[in-house]
């Protein structure tokens, strides 16, 4: 879900010290390798929130704040320290606190938990402000400052896609829309808006051309127990871009629909989003496949919360002569696992987490994946394969590899690499609100069929 932003979600009863050694101790996580989602579970639930509404902001900005600490501390601190100060900086760069103010909690915060480092970071951030315009203007000459993304990442961009890499880095600082997909078997999306409406909480369709039909954008993210009907499986919430798969798997091919009963394999289900927009839209025998148990069991909850059914089997996917029962499907839609460097603007840690050299073994586990399931695909079937990442070399790449080496598939019509971007190249949208929202996330989508 869309996470609120830190003047939102930082709960008032909490002071800010508190917070603050709660997204050092995030922050830290994330350095040694672990996700920003399983760092906040260490959190006790009242600090939860303000935790996370922080940590998003700070690594939305930590690129800049670690050249500022490297600036102001070339030895550096005990890990904790370190995250302390560069959490500090990080905010000090933005307007959500008053600066004096953030730097007292912030020496508050070391007293609690590292006394000894009090002063080092009291005299770190009054100096920041004293000298932040020279700070800042040096700072800009590194590019992770700047930019706040890895280097690597940069440059995969700038090689990619050389009129839009700039926007596309920029975008991913902006806070994500949240969108819900409305539950088709049980009411419609202007129905349902007008249900919104009733309940106070604002927000608009998509226009018709986006293809995402049962979507409405919020003007603001609500928590989900605020939304109407939602434990009645009414709605759910879903990226307009990932509202695509079901819909284009299940679209007519040459006039033909897929059949009721048709047998789907969701490979890589977890968390069920598309699994149960599929069921939402058509009656299918679907089978919903993925690695991780744990992550299978929030398909499960799912699908229960919206009344629906389908056999989940916890499985490598790419290895379907271990779980496959030998009959052949109508149709496979396979969200291979990918960077996702689509999805940055929800998850600001995965810029941090990922290295260049990730993106060639997610290519060979895509590739991998492409390859097994495809002989279980009928003739005539159809294969929707996609994953949220703006990288071409997990999207376009695969695509064309795969039809190279594998004579049955047929490239259909399809949106192929989807930009989280408004308007190329300039995107002046980015100073617009309300164009952002109705951004999608990156997704990249190629549908095959298999001829006989």
């Amino acid at each position: 879900m869309t996470s609120p932003s830190p003047s939102q979600a930082t709960p008032l009863s909490l002071p800010l010290w508190q917070l603050l050694a709660g997204c050092a101790d995030a922050v830290t996580a994330v350095s040694n390798g672990q996700s920003l989602t399983e760092a906040l579970t260490a959190c006790r639930p009242a600090e939860r929130p303000g935790v996370q509404a922080l940590s998003f902001t700070v690594l939305r900005r930590i690129g800049r704040a670690q050249a500022l600490r490297q600036a102001l501390v070339p030895k550096k601190p005990a890990p904790w320290v370190d995250s302390l100060i560069i959490s500090a900086l990080a905010l000090a760069c933005g307007t959500e606190y008053d600066e004096h103010t953030l730097v007292d909690q912030a020496v508050t915060a070391a007293k609690r938990k590292a006394e000894r480092a009090s002063g080092l970071v009291n005299a770190v951030l009054r100096r920041f402000l004293r000298e932040r315009d020279a700070l800042m203007a040096a700072t800009d000459r590194d590019l992770m400052a700047r930019y706040n993304h890895p280097e690597w990442w940069i440059a995969r961009l700038r090689k990619d896609w050389p009129d839009h890499w700039e926007a596309l880095l920029n975008v991913n600082q902006v806070q994500p829309p949240m969108t819900l997909r409305v539950n088709a078997r049980k009411t419609t999306a202007s129905a349902y808006l007008q249900r919104l409406k009733d309940a106070g909480i604002d927000g608009h369709l998509l226009p018709d051309d986006a293809h995402a039909r049962d979507a409405i954008v919020l003007d603001a993210a609500v928590p989900v127990n605020r939304l109407p009907g939602f434990e009645q499986g009414e709605v759910s919430v879903q990226d307009a871009s990932a509202q695509l798969a079901a819909t284009l798997l299940l679209a007519p091919i040459d006039g033909q629909t897929l059949p009721s009963g048709a047998r789907v394999l969701d490979a890589c289900a977890a968390p069920g989003g598309k699994t149960a927009h599929l069921l939402e839209l058509a009656d299918l025998n679907v089978t919903a496949v993925d690695a991780d148990p744990e992550r299978l069991k929030r398909v499960t909850d799912t699908l229960n919360r919206l009344g629906l059914q389908a056999q989940t089997i916890a499985a490598d996917a790419s290895q379907p002569d271990k779980w496959w029962d030998g009959e052949f499907f109508d149709a496979i839609l396979l969200d291979a696992p990918c960077s996702a460097s689509g999805i940055v603007r929800r998850h600001p840690d995965v810029r941090w987490l990922r290295r260049d050299s990730d993106i060639a073994n997610l290519a060979r586990t895509q590739d991998a994946m492409l390859t097994a399931l495809w002989p279980k695909l009928k003739a005539g079937g159809r294969l929707l394969y996609c994953t949220c990442s703006v990288f071409k070399q997990e999207g376009q790449a695969r695509i064309d590899a795969f039809l190279q080496r594998t004579p049955s598939a047929r490239a259909l019509p399809s949106p192929g690499h989807l930009l989280p971007v408004v308007e190329y190249p300039d995107d002046p949208a980015l100073a617009n609100p309300a164009l952002l929202q109705d951004m999608g996330d990156g997704f990249f989508y190629a549908l095959l069929i298999k001829t006989p």
